[in-house]
């Protein structure tokens, strides 16, 4: 797997160019943000790294103004997490997937490991990384798989706190193709949909 996708905000000014790819048995996903969050522009990277069947293992995130702030976060695919320096995370015991206020593509993450097939749906709890805070916690969120087609596959998206629901058009990788009123893909290297 290699692609190279670019999203746009809906709602918004916001573009975001994600790299994902394999490599040495990992699955990776390399991002530059440009967004505004609550009347605050901001530039962030971000990569995750996955295992061959998308659990994480890895989270890094870096606010690219001045000054610069980072966040490294380390996982070992059963829920456990750590800082880089190896201090415990209890409070996010328990969450394999994360998910990413300012980007579509953490969604690919359950998407793909969960496997879904129409009419499944799985609750999970996730860690979320807010931006431009630079915070994070454990969150509850339910996905449903809707449908699945030659053209691509549709899912429920619940947010169990916040009771936000969005119904997700996604390609035959998981990647968003429509984020209602949020993102929407506007290109993408390999791109059969078009």
């Amino acid at each position: 797997m290699k692609r190279n996708v670019l999203f746009s905000r809906c709602d918004g000014p916001g573009l975001e160019h994600l790299r994902l790819f394999e490599q040495n048995g990992e699955i990776i996903a390399d991002s530059l943000l440009i967004a505004i969050e609550e009347d605050t522009a901001f530039r962030a990277h971000y990569t995750i790294r996955c295992d061959a069947t998308w659990y994480v293992r890895a989270v890094s995130l870096e606010l690219l103004d001045h000054p610069a702030r980072q966040l490294h976060l380390l996982a070992d695919g059963t829920g456990q997490w750590h800082t880089a320096n190896g201090t415990p995370l209890p409070s996010l015991s328990g969450c394999i997937d994360v998910d990413i206020t300012v980007t579509p593509f953490t969604n690919t993450l359950p998407i793909r490991r969960l496997h879904l097939m129409p009419g499944q749906a799985t609750e999970i709890t996730v860690v979320y990384f807010s931006l431009p805070e630079l915070q994070f916690q454990p969150v509850r969120q339910r996905y449903t798989c809707l449908s699945t087609s030659a053209r691509g596959n549709m899912y429920k998206y619940e947010g169990l706190e916040s009771g936000f629901t969005a119904e997700l058009q996604t390609d035959h990788d998981g990647l968003i193709l429509d984020y209602p009123d949020l993102w929407r893909r506007v290109w993408s290297e390999r791109d059969e949909e078009r």
